[in-house]
């Protein structure tokens, strides 16, 4: 169990270094862009992004990874 923790938690750090080393431009810009959104609105974005991202472990799981 310890081994696809760290093999998720790995991923998602290749994801973001990915994201911050090849435009981290757009990665300030889109920081800005959330920052003049309500609370209530990042809120929602983020509990939709729970979901979608439950949604999609499951569909994984159901399929055999």
């Amino acid at each position: 169990m310890l081994a696809v923790g760290a093999l998720a938690f790995g991923l998602v750090l290749i994801v973001e270094g990915l994201v911050y080393a090849l435009a981290p431009r757009i990665v300030e810009d889109m920081l800005a862009a959330l920052r003049a959104l309500p609370v209530e609105t990042r809120r929602m974005l983020g509990l939709g992004a729970l979901g979608v991202g439950v949604l999609l472990v499951w569909l994984g799981k159901t399929l055999g990874a």
